[in-house]
This record gives structure tokens, sequence and C-alpha cells, in this order.
């Protein structure tokens, strides 16, 4: 080989150079990426870090082609793709690219995938597009695809509709269709952030096979340092639109040098250990970006209570045998053919005070269980005691009563929140039912204080909820759950759909206003470590039942079932 050749081969796949790309809108030009440069290499894998708004994606879709101009605007730099400069092609030279050369997953693929279409076709389009093959043998080739991503009787699934799959099935389907042309470079944006740990672990070792296969390279983006830490040979940090770190990912996770890299690593929980306090970015530099040093207050190690600590608590909520059943319809006139045991013999006890955890893949029961304890799917079987009160036998009066005590914080905020409401009235609306005879000055100054106390200010008053980040309409949403002033409430995955260090902040504040209002929590979630670090209790559900019960040490130090290590086993390790 020549020495031009070898020049060739040992050049990266992919070099960035000076990128930076405006948007233009009412409020003004918004720089979502500046002077961003890094390069991919040949058959590696480089994880794309930072929190929502950092430009991770923006990146991937310039990368691509994909972004609207206008409003968007690339407004320099240069993307070198083996040889060809991306940003001066032309749209008909990108199309022959795009999906061919370079397959992108894209971050939710509910919305990326056709509902009325069967993923049959929507993989077998980009084979025919760009390999010219016949219907059939794109059907063929299809079926091969649908076979090596893993799915189960793919000559069943191929005509199925997007909405009859589930989260990590779908995510499959979107990964047969970005590897179908065998691209050099697969851009993965995000794609296990919705996944249970177990699918996740699945999803990253196939992207691995994969790799593997067709020698391809990786552009891996997401704002787990943990998910990084397993796929990825280099790792670039972006904040604010900026690259502000970037390395070997070993090297980086022993000594990131910029203090946003360090926040980040530190604000995830971990199993071992964990500080009484999670550390957030903010505990390693001010807003201006200056390093801070942590103070040794904030690594203070938490010391779980002993089983015979948390049973001094008196019982504030008992589940005896509790039952929830959703009947599966089919034929002509809708016959009840069988029936889905969400909820299937549950019974637990919760002290008042405490945490009870709650932990399983989507589907097990977990957020069923959590709706049957306040009626808001009605039970078929069993009793809910309440501090003495049986919730599943109370009236409509008292289950009225009974609301304001037990309250519900939901998983997705936006969709949770009325977005033709301001701030104001979402936070008013259940105060008037408390206190009917009370002044709309009184509610509203009572409104202020709760964004007080959740850490937002009174002027977020006015704002609609589309005016909020993800973790600020969480915030909202806690505020109204405490607008009643209850004694116990519902977490349902309150934290998954957010960035790792607004997730701590997140989870700090549950435990403050659990300190300060005396609060008893069921927090459901999907996330062993996140468990692990709020809770006292922790029961594990598969399949609508209760399989493994305990304090979070002996959940997580000698776990009895194969399932719950099979859930320890598949969590992320970020070292």
């Amino acid at each position: 080989m020549t020495d031009a050749n070898n020049r060739v081969a040992d050049a990266p796949l992919v070099s960035i150079h000076g990128l930076t790309v405006d948007f233009h809108t009412e409020d003004g030009v918004i720089r979502a990426v500046e002077d961003l440069s890094f390069s991919i290499p040949r058959g590696g894998t480089v994880g794309l870090v930072g929190e929502s708004g950092s430009g991770k994606s923006v990146t991937a879709m310039t990368l691509m082609r994909l972004i609207p101009q206008p409003p968007g605007q690339i407004s320099a730099g240069t993307i070198d793709f083996d040889g060809l400069n991306l940003l001066s092609l032309s749209e008909r030279q990108m199309r022959s690219i795009r999906g061919k050369r370079i397959g992108m997953i894209f971050q939710e693929p509910m919305t990326s995938l056709n509902p009325v279409y069967r993923i049959g076709e929507q993989v077998a389009e980009v084979v025919r597009e760009h390999d010219h093959l016949s219907r059939r043998a794109a059907r063929d080739r299809t079926l091969e695809l649908l076979d090596q991503v893993g799915l189960p009787r793919p000559k069943q699934l191929i005509d199925s509709y997007p909405h009859e799959l589930s989260g990590g099935q779908k995510q499959r389907v979107m990964i047969a269709q970005a590897m179908s042309c065998e691209p050099d470079l697969l851009i993965a944006d995000e794609p296990t952030t919705a996944l249970d740990v177990t699918i996740q672990k699945q999803v990253l070792e196939l992207m691995g096979e994969l790799q593997s296969r067709y020698g391809m390279s990786l552009l891996f983006i997401t704002h787990d340092l943990g998910v990084i830490a397993e796929v990825a040979n280099d790792v670039v940090v972006m904040y604010r639109s900026h690259k502000v770190e970037e390395g070997e990912t070993r090297a980086l996770f022993k000594q990131a040098s910029h203090p946003y890299t360090r926040g980040l690593i530190a604000c995830r929980p971990g199993l071992e250990s964990n500080p009484q306090r999670l550390l957030t970015v903010d505990d390693f530099m001010t807003p201006e970006g200056q390093s801070i040093e942590v103070s040794s207050e904030r690594l203070t190690p938490q010391v779980k209570r002993s089983q015979a600590e948390l049973e001094t608590s008196p019982v504030l909520l008992e589940v005896r045998d509790l039952k929830t059943y959703f009947p599966v319809t089919g034929g002509l006139f809708g016959k009840v053919i069988d029936q889905v045991r969400a909820v299937d013999g549950v019974s637990l006890t919760i002290r008042k005070g405490q945490t009870f955890g709650l932990v399983g893949e989507s589907g097990c029961g977990k957020t069923t269980l959590g709706r049957s304890l306040l009626r808001l799917t009605e039970p078929d079987h069993g009793d809910v005691i309440f501090d003495g009160v049986n919730v599943t036998a109370a009236n409509e009066g008292t289950l009225r009563h009974l609301r304001k005590r037990m309250q519900i914080i939901f998983q997705d905020p936006y969709s949770s929140l009325n977005p033709r409401m301001t701030v104001a009235d979402i936070l008013m609306e259940p105060l008037r039912q408390v206190n009917p005879k009370g002044s709309r000055s009184e509610h509203r100054d009572h409104a202020g204080d709760l964004l007080e106390t959740v850490g937002l200010h009174t002027s977020h008053l006015g704002r609609y909820p589309h005016e909020f980040s993800g973790g600020q309409r969480q915030r909202i949403g806690i505020a109204r759950a405490l607008a009643v002033k209850p004694e116990f409430l519902v977490c349902d995955e309150s934290v998954s759909a957010l960035d790792v260090s607004v997730q701590a902040q997140i989870l700090n504040l549950l435990l403050d206003l659990q300190h300060e209002f005396d609060l008893t929590y069921l927090f459901i979630s999907h996330d062993l470590s996140v468990v692990n670090f709020i809770s006292d209790y922790v029961g594990v559900m598969n399949q609508g039942q209760l399989v493994e019960y305990g304090t979070a040490e002996q959940i997580y130090k000698d776990p009895q079932q194969d399932y719950t290590r099979r859930l320890l086993a598949a969590i992320p390790k970020a070292s």
C-alpha cells in the first residue's frame, strides 16, 4: 500500500471543523452550535454528551443535512465525510448518502415511525430506494434485517403497525431501518433513553454486534455517561452549544478537567454508595462557568436505616391482595375474550415519612398499582387501607376527602399540565377546591408560595407550560400536588425523562419536601440506581406481581430473585 493510501485509511471517516449553527426566531438569533470541531474514526465510536439544549441533536441533524433552512442556518464550518464536504452537496447528492452511507436512529421511535404504515413497508422503503430491489426482494431483505435485530416472530411482526409493538421492539425496527443499507456511519440519537435497563442492555449489545459485523463508525448521542462508558472509545462533552471537553473515555472518567464534565459524572446515583444529597452541575461550576471546589459536607455518605429502625414508624398505607384486571375484547360485538392481569394479588405496607420504591420493566404493572391506590383506576379486588380508612370501599364524599391527603406526580409533566392554562391557574385550581371561600388574590399568593417552595419564582405565575424546561415543568407538577397539603404522594416515573443533572435536582427537592412536610412517597421507576438512592423499602414487580420486597439495602446487596439480579446486572457502570 502506498503512503497516500495509508493516509486515506488512517484518516477519520468524519471530520467536523468550526461548525456553527444558528436559528432565527421572533426573539432573535439563537446559536445552537458554536465553533464545534471533532472527528469520528473509521470503525470507532464517539460519544456526544450533554444536557438538553447543549446542541447534540442539532449537530447530528446538521451532519444528516436535515436542519430546516429557514429558520436554521449553517453559519460557518465544514463537515468532511470520507473526502466529501457534506455542506457543499446539493440536496439530490445528499439523498444518495442519507440512508445509504449515513444511517440514523432517532430518539423517539413512536414519532419517527409512520403510524399508518406497517413496519415492514417502512424498512423496505429504504432498501428499495437505495438498493433498487424488487418488492419481493425488499420484503425478504426486511425479514432478514428484523431477524438480525432480534425481533421475535419477524414473519408475523413484519405486517404489524408501530402501535402494536413495545418500546424496545419499535427501537429495534428503527435500528433495522438505519442498518438496512449497511451504512459507513450510524448516528444514534438518545436511542435508549426511554427504555428499561434490560432492554437498553439488549439494544446496546445489538448495536455493538452490528458495528463489529459491518465495520461501521458510530456517533452515540446521550446525556447518560453510564451508557457512554459502555459503548464509546472517545467522548465529546457539549455545554450550551460549545464543546467543553474531549478525550478517551476511560481517561475522561478518571480525571475530567472541566467542572461541567465532573458534575455530569457525579450527579448520577450509584449502587455502591451515595452522598446524602446528590451533587449537581451547580456544585461544580458557577453560572458563568467558573470552577467551584466541592465542600466535604456535600460528600457525606448516605447511611441507610436498618429494618428495625424503619419499623418504628407507624403504617400509613396497607395494600392487601390488590388485583386490577383489564378486559381484552375481540370479534364483531366486542366480546371479552381474555384479560390482562396488570396488578395480580399485590400486598405491601408503606410507613409514615418513608419512601417505598417500586421498580420493574415497562408493562409490569407499576403505574397501574399506583393509580389503583388512589382509585384513579378502579381495582377489581382487594383492599387499600389509608390511615385506617378503606379507600377501595369509600363512597364519593369520603374519597374526595381522601384525595386531599393522597396525590400523584405524573410521569410526563407536559401532557399532565393544561397547555391553555397559566401556571397561576394550574396551581389555583386545586386551591379553589380546598378553600372555595378564599379570594383570587389569596389563592394567587398561595400559588406563588408553592412556586417558591419548589425552587421557582413568583414571576413565573403568568407563564404557560410550554415556556418552561422539562425540569421546571416537573417542579410545577410537584407544586400542584403539594397545593392541597397531602400526606402521601405517588411519584410515577417523575424523573425518568429528565437529564441526569436536572434529575438530581428533582430528587434532592423531593427529599427536602419530605423532611419539611413529613411526606410519604410511593416512588415508581424503572431506574434501579435512582430508587436505591431515594428509597427506604423497595418492591420489585414482574408481570403484575410483587416478586421481591425488603429494605433498599437488602434488595441491592442480597437480591433473592433471578429477575432482580438481571435488573441489577443490566445497569450501565459509569467508570
